[in-house]
């Protein structure tokens, strides 16, 4: 495994302890404490993006060539979760598109919500959304379609590979994805700690690659996917995974042109690069100080959760950050809790 090195992150802001010096009314005491409470989020992402992800990377002439690879990133994500609805806090999910049926396979297009179905087995927890016209998976050789995207050009049945048979998966009219991550089966904003793919056919090196996102679309980094030194049919995979859930969307770059009729790479020099398994760590609730439970709901038990640790003198009740226990926490955790969480 080797790390690619990623780009310079944003600096987030620490706690805010502007409160002091104002002279209370509804009005701006609403508008205050919301304004605190939204900022305690974001220096606990700060907390939580202090050190440097795990990255995994390799690349192969075949599937046996990178399988290690792969299994060390889904054993540091954890374990594989049922695809079923609702968020259980830990562990993986993951989508090797071949049991997706002929109805969303090609040559008819392939809807971005997917794999967010409120049921087993679709439900994943992300939503793809790309500048092209749509998304597209590969058929099967029972299909009698054209394998690997040979159905959009023929000469693709020889360039791309998979690394679990037999489907893969593109973005049509861009290179360019975008993965959203959400409550599986719910239309609910989440985070990750991470997110892997394997890839088909990378051939240039900096160019096909994985951007982070966190909470207000931070940059987290971005990430190159290997290169192969073999011609056509290589499998690359590229894998990071974050200390903390604090990933809510990734964008995907497979190499520098759409697949498309007639577009080769022999003329004009293209990178053409498909994509094979997605594995990503559970979608969880985004950080929210309002659900002191945690459950990802706000219910009268949040109350007497944050009332609990106030008394206790937990610093968990220290809603507007500034390292001590007031009544502006008491006036942030009720407007916080009057917005709602994402």
């Amino acid at each position: 495994m080797c790390d690619p090195e990623p780009q310079p992150r944003t600096a987030l802001p620490g706690p805010r302890t502007a409160l002091k010096g104002y002279t209370m009314t509804r009005s701006n005491r609403i508008s205050i404490a919301r304004t605190v409470a939204g900022t305690t989020v974001a220096a606990l992402a700060a907390v939580a993006m202090a050190d440097d992800p795990q990255v995994f990377s390799d690349w192969g002439a075949q599937a046996d060539d990178i399988a290690d690879t792969v299994d060390a990133y889904r054993d540091a994500l954890g374990e594989l979760n049922r695809p079923e609805p609702g968020s259980v806090g830990s562990g993986r999910r993951q989508i090797d598109w071949d049991a997706a049926p002929d109805a969303v396979s090609a040559p008819n297009d392939f809807p971005g919500d997917f794999f967010n179905f409120p049921a087993f087995p679709r439900a994943r927890g992300v939503v793809f959304t790309t500048a092209g016209t749509g998304f597209q998976l590969s058929a099967t050789q029972a299909s009698g379609v054209g394998v690997e995207f040979s159905n959009i050009d023929s000469t693709y049945d020889g360039l791309f590979s998979t690394f679990s048979p037999e489907r893969l998966f593109t973005p049509i009219g861009d290179n360019v994805l975008d993965v959203h991550f959400r409550i599986p089966g719910e239309d609910r904003p989440a985070a990750s700690t991470g997110f892997g793919a394997v890839f088909s056919d990378v051939d240039t090196a900096r160019l096909t690659s994985l951007t982070f996102y966190g909470l207000d679309d931070e940059l987290l980094g971005t990430y190159y996917v290997p290169a192969a030194s073999t011609d056509n049919e290589s499998l690359s995979f590229l894998g990071v995974k974050f200390d903390e859930a604090i990933v809510t969307r990734v964008r995907i770059v497979s190499g520098d042109t759409a697949l498309e009729e007639g577009v080769t790479e022999a003329w004009p020099a293209n990178d053409l690069v498909v994509m094979d398994d997605f594995i990503f760590g559970e979608p969880v609730f985004l950080p929210c100080f309002a659900d002191q439970d945690g459950d990802g709901d706000l219910t009268i038990f949040d109350f007497l959760a944050f009332q609990n640790n106030f008394d206790a003198g937990d610093l968990a009740a220290d809603c507007d950050g500034n390292g001590r226990l007031e009544l502006w926490d008491f006036l942030c955790f009720q407007n916080g809790f009057d917005g709602g969480c994402p």
